[in-house]
């Protein structure tokens, strides 16, 4: 120990004295308890996000990606099922248990462009020979409604039909959401913005909104996005051009809001997302999902093209829609070989867009 001329005893450098010794040690104990209980509750969001998740097995029937930026067909189902808290969302009646909106989503290379495949419900089409979710073979059979093969065979036939429809285009990922799975993430989300350039009054289902500007919360929006006697003349078609405008909406939202920044809104999305979710089993776990997800964290509504199934009136009845052989192939051709798709593959088809679901646009 040494003194200095005036001001007494001055510490050895290097050795703290025993208070600035407990203060550290104090400190180091409270970051180890802070570190453990964001350690805990990140194990317990990452377990609980997981469980949420719900899954079919697939077999060999699905394709695994080539890498983390290879093109990616994911086939995406909303279910009309009643079961559960479907049922309230849907207004009740019976557990019918079709496909309501079938969605191709192919990813190309890259993962920073998508097309957007909407297969009409009413689409006739052949249905292949299947296993259903449930274990059980399903026979082939010429000439039934898309949205049937869903009510027959689930997720796993549904899969089966859009292949055979496609002439062999191998799906990657399976995602399926429901009527109260749909609601719950739009409401997440903060509700969806929407102006609509004509009124839509749907009795039927219940939506009566003017022109102009809504918020509208996740159970407005499910019906919005399910109206269609509303919509143009009452068809498929008008509905679909409603929903692509309508996912727009929703895309343009999510890209502008940085959940990363705000944990908890973050949390309540993954929340309401993972709860809202069938997929493949591959898909069942937060990582894997998280990581697709982040894969393709670029996309904007304007790098996604919205199309619809070529398809034509069937002869006789109207309600019904029969695939455009010739501008099916120009559609499956190009998302097989990773490109756009041609115009000339709507033009001159009943989906050709027409203006008569033109009545939304982002809010």
């Amino acid at each position: 120990m040494t003194y200095g001329p005036r001001w007494g005893r001055i510490p050895r450098m290097g050795r703290p004295s025993r208070r600035r010794a407990t203060r550290m040690r104090m400190v180091l104990c409270s970051l180890a308890g802070v570190l453990l209980l964001v350690g805990a509750a990140a194990v317990y969001t990452w377990h609980r996000l997981s469980g949420n998740i719900s899954s079919v097995e697939f077999g060999s029937l699905l394709t695994p990606e080539a890498s983390a930026t290879s093109d990616l067909n994911i086939l995406v189902v909303g279910s009309d099922s009643r079961a559960g808290k479907n049922a309230a969302r849907a207004g009740g009646g019976e557990d019918a248990g079709r496909s309501d909106t079938t969605l191709l989503l192919h990813v190309y290379g890259g993962r920073k462009k998508a097309a957007l495949v909407s297969i009409p419900r009413d689409t006739i089409v052949n249905r292949p020979a299947c296993a259903a979710a449930s274990g059980q073979n399903v026979p082939g059979r010429d000439r039934v409604m898309f949205n049937a093969v869903y009510e027959m065979g689930g997720a796993p036939c549904t899969v089966a039909a859009v292949e055979a429809l496609s002439g062999g285009l191998r799906i990657n990922h399976y995602v399926e959401v429901g009527f109260n799975g749909f609601a719950e993430l739009v409401d997440a989300l903060g509700g969806a913005d929407i102006t609509l350039v004509k009124p839509i009054d749907d009795k039927q289902s219940g939506v009566h909104l003017a022109a102009g500007k809504h918020h509208l919360n996740g159970q407005e929006s499910l019906g919005l996005v399910r109206t269609r006697h509303g919509v143009g003349n009452g068809s498929d078609l008008g509905r679909i051009q409603l929903q692509h405008q309508f996912l727009a909406a929703v895309i343009g939202k999510m890209a502008g809001q940085d959940l990363l920044t705000d944990p908890v809104r973050l949390f309540a999305v993954a929340d309401a997302a993972t709860k809202s979710l069938t997929t493949d089993s591959s898909l069942a776990h937060v990582d894997t999902l998280a990581s697709l997800v982040y894969s393709m964290k670029g996309l904007g509504a304007k790098d996604v093209q919205m199309v619809t199934l070529p398809a034509q009136l069937e002869q006789g009845d109207e309600d019904r829609l029969v695939p455009d052989a010739a501008r099916g192939r120009m559609l499956w051709d190009a998302l097989e070989a990773d490109r756009p798709v041609p115009q000339d593959a709507l033009t001159g088809t009943a989906s050709e867009p027409n203006g008569i679901g033109q009545v939304v646009t982002p809010g």
